[in-house]
């Protein structure tokens, strides 16, 4: 029986209730009376300015009914039922106008959940009212309207502790966990997550929750298992597309709770919930929302302590790259590399630093293309976390993982030039520590921190080539790549590189030149490193420039009528390439080193800035490389500080008698190993560079056969060793047999005769057909006058990108001419940086 003066908006809802006394008998369905709710929601979607009246109404009941469920009233809990299902109908069908009814339904669901937090049934149908108001939303009252903007909050955090519940009942759990997740699911579909900007970060933090605590008790072979699933099939037609359907074609997912005797949900369907939910969030996101989500991960990981679960966290960063979009998968390891360099003034390493390390080399590591990636401003970042380490500990443990993360930006090349400009970044920083070898009074382990910093960029250097190097499975195209014809494949294919990394810019001797002075290095463990670093440049990177030629399988030295240029020949006797200046430079420090068996200790301290150098070189990283760097090592600062440090040190070495550090039998075999691998890839222009070398060297020997007795028969060894792999490479069987000797360990026993090899050499008709000359021309050519000050003046004057401070010995032949020393007599040497100077007589 109706009122007289009852609004028709209120008559309408009343009738949709049953009777009081068949409240309890409405089970199991709890709905209000079918043909009075049609009459309902159709007089309010023709009377739209109603809906707000009808929402108060409602939302006045449901705050009182949810009080008495609250209380225990069993009757308030059905009618509040009733009441939940007639407010879903609402916004169902007035879905154009569904705005003027969300005020009083996020209320509503608010005040419903604060109440009733354990009955399952209550909280399906709140949820079910959410995601109706969230699939028809526009969202525009987020972020505009307050008291809404917190209410909506309220309600995405209830469901957010509902969808990680650690309910006692394990069945109980994963059904609380699904209904949550079924309205988190809704919410990140929804406009209202991705209309503001600014409450974007709000929502999301709130929603990553309940998915990374869920992920995150799930073992990693289930997850692996679910993944392919989740990208192929979604959960709901309508979802998927959601932002791409009017209003008018969405269908809001019902949400009920399972039926009684059924099995309960497995928490294999709670994690994939939680999948779906991430991949949603993932696949919709925006180059800054992608940050947002990775700055509320961070946040989510530290307040869960979930960086200890370094396995997942790799899976979660692999994943964000891979479901992002494809424009904006750079967001994902810049923000890694961000989060890693702001913790990098720590003073012991945190489970954060490793776990974000792994991170940052599994997604650059992972088949993933990552358009848009500023690799410059990322190997910058991560060198001067490396060196920050390294000046906090030289054997601090998160060394390694930052080089395994500067190698792995090899994986990713998008231009040609790209690999040669990191390289040209991580000389640069090698250039700086060299120029800025201070010590500090204020730190004892300033000489082992420079060297540690040395040794862990000549690690990250050869990885980067390395990885450059390794099969293009996963690297995408080179940018404007044209195919080349097959004369330029043949010319720039490298041994045992795929032909597509052969496509990329090879490392040019002008970029690698800076690096040289590493070989006489005053630190053993920084020789031995640039020793395996330099043969892998010269066997892997280095231009080859046809020095081979391949027929039928079989890798042989390339004829001059077989397509070698006479032009290419002609730069090659003349040593005008860079190459051949290049190998001419590691002939002459290679014969510095063996002929002084006293290397230099590093620089002594002089009056000047009291900074580390480890912190200067941390600090370069400031000033941004410009395109034009390109085929240049290092900046013209770093240059021209170089060339004032080692005028002072030159001016110094007549009045200074540092300690000296002993020449290790190591140094002598890396000295082998470097010009044996010269010899096997290059093997013309290595000829012309190794045996002028040789004969000097053996010379030396004769003239001094009182020195020492160790470093004599090492020489004798190096000797011994070079011609072998000449004659090996040169296949001059005359010349295999004069080497074919067992390794000397006597002074007194007799090596390679080298004017006898010599002649074996001149007379090969292999040989001098690759050249072109007769055999006095070539006997000429090879038996030239050689002394290393000759070799770094040479390279010094004719290399556009030479920079004279990069060879400190010249700084010490101007500043001491005509001294002649001999590593015979025991003479201490004037100390260059990072190496020694060993004048002989022309």
């Amino acid at each position: 029986m109706h009122h007289l003066f009852t609004p028709i908006h209120v008559q309408l809802l009343n009738a949709c209730y049953p009777p009081a006394s068949a409240l309890l008998t409405a089970g199991p369905a709890y709905a209000p009376s079918s043909h009075e709710q049609s009459r309902l929601t159709y007089y309010a979607s023709n009377h739209p300015g109603k809906l707000a009246k009808f929402g108060s109404e409602v939302e006045k009941r449901i705050r009182a009914e949810a009080k008495k469920t609250k209380a225990g009233n069993i009757r308030a809990r059905a009618s509040l039922l009733i009441s939940l299902a007639i407010l879903r109908s609402l916004a169902t069908e007035c879905r154009s106008d569904v705005a003027l009814l969300a005020p009083s339904l996020i209320a509503s669901v608010n005040v419903t959940l604060s109440s009733v937090l354990n009955d399952l049934e209550v909280i399906s149908r709140a949820a079910s009212v959410f995601t109706a108001w969230t699939t028809y939303t526009n969202g525009r009252l987020v972020g505009t309207d307050h008291g809404f903007t917190e209410e909506y909050l309220s309600v995405l955090q209830h469901f957010a502790n509902l969808a990680c519940s650690d309910n006692v009942d394990q069945e109980v759990k994963n059904r609380t966990r699904l209904i949550g997740f079924a309205a988190v699911a809704g919410a990140l579909h929804s406009e209202a997550l991705y209309n503001n900007s600014r409450q974007f970060r709000t929502q999301v933090s709130i929603l990553l929750r309940p998915i990374l605590v869920t992920l995150f008790q799930t073992d990693i072979a289930t997850i692996d298992d679910l993944t392919p699933t989740v990208k192929d099939t979604t959960a709901s037609p309508y979802l998927g597309d959601f932002r791409t359907r009017p209003a008018a074609e969405r269908r809001a997912a019902s949400i009920h709770i399972h039926i009684d005797g059924d099995n309960g949900p497995s928490f294999k369907e709670v994690s994939e919930a939680a999948l779906r939910s991430l991949f949603s969030l993932l696949s919709h996101a925006g180059g800054p929302q992608l940050g947002n989500i990775m700055q509320s991960s961070f946040d989510n990981l530290d307040g869960m302590d979930g960086w200890v679960n370094d396995k997942h966290c790799c899976w979660l960063a692999r994943q964000a790259a891979e479901w992002a979009q494809y424009q904006y998968r750079y967001v994902v390891p810049t923000w890694l590399v961000e989060k890693l360099t702001e913790t990098q003034d720590a003073s012991a390493v945190t489970p954060l630093q490793t776990t974000l390390a792994s991170m940052v080399a599994i997604v650059f590591q992972s088949p993933i293309p990552m358009i848009n990636l500023s690799s410059s401003d990322v190997i910058s970042n991560l060198l001067a976390l490396l060196l920050r380490r390294a000046s906090i500990s030289p054997n601090d443990p998160l060394l390694p993982s930052i080089v395994v993360c500067i190698s792995s930006l090899g994986c990713h090349i998008y231009y040609s030039d790209q690999i040669q400009d990191l390289t040209a970044e991580v000389i640069n920083r090698l250039t700086v520590l060299e120029v800025q070898a201070i010590l500090d009074s204020d730190n004892p382990n300033s000489q082992e921190s420079r060297s540690a910093s040395i040794r862990g960029l000549l690690r990250a250097l050869c990885g980067l080539l390395q990885k450059a190097n390794e099969p293009l499975h996963h690297k995408p195209t080179l940018s404007h790549a044209k195919r080349p014809s097959s004369a330029s494949r043949e010319s720039t294919k490298i041994d045992g590189v795929p032909e597509l990394a052969s496509r990329r810019t090879r490392v040019s001797p002008e970029v690698w030149q800076d690096t040289l002075s590493l070989i006489c290095n005053g630190d053993v463990g920084v020789r031995n490193e640039y020793s395996r670093t330099l043969i892998h440049y010269i066997t892997k990177e280095m231009p080859k420039h046809g020095e081979y030629t391949e027929v039928d399988g079989i890798k042989r030295v390339k004829q001059l009528n077989e397509g070698m240029q006479p032009a290419n020949i002609n730069r090659f006797l003349t040593s005008e390439d860079a190459g051949s200046k290049l190998l001419d430079v590691i002939h002459a420090y290679a014969f510095i080193q063996v002929t002084n068996p006293h290397l230099a200790s590093d620089n002594p301290p002089y009056s000047g800035s009291p900074e580390s150098p480890v912190d200067r070189a941390s600090g370069s990283n400031n000033s941004r490389s410009s395109p034009s760097r390109r085929s240049q090592s290092s900046s013209k600062g770093p240059r021209a500080r170089k060339a004032s440090l080692l005028g002072r040190l030159a001016q110094a070495t007549s009045t200074q008698d540092p300690s000296m550090s002993i020449a290790t039998e190591e140094d002598y075999r890396n000295v082998s190993s470097i010009l044996v691998a010269v010899q096997e890839s290059l093997p013309i222009r290595g000829l012309l560079s190794a045996v002028p070398m040789l004969l000097q060297l053996d010379a030396e020997i004769h003239r001094n056969a009182g020195g020492d007795r160790d470093a004599i028969v090492r020489i004798k060894n190096i000797i011994l060793d070079v011609w072998s792999a000449i004659a090996e490479t040169w296949e001059c069987p005359e010349l295999t047999r004069l080497c074919s000797i067992a390794p000397l360990d006597r002074p007194e026993q007799r090596g390679v005769d080298c004017s006898q090899a010599l002649d074996i050499l001149v007379s090969s008709s292999a040989v001098r057909g690759s050249f072109g000359l007769s055999k006095d021309l070539l006997r000429e050519r090879l038996s030239r006058p050689w002394n290393p000050k000759s070799a770094l003046y040479n390279f010094a004057d004719g290399s556009n990108h030479y920079d004279p401070s990069s060879m400190r010995d010249r700084e010490y032949v101007n500043a001491q001419p005509g001294k002649v020393k001999s590593w015979a007599r025991g003479n201490r040497f004037a100390r260059g940086f990072g190496g020694s100077w060993c004048n002989v007589q022309s």
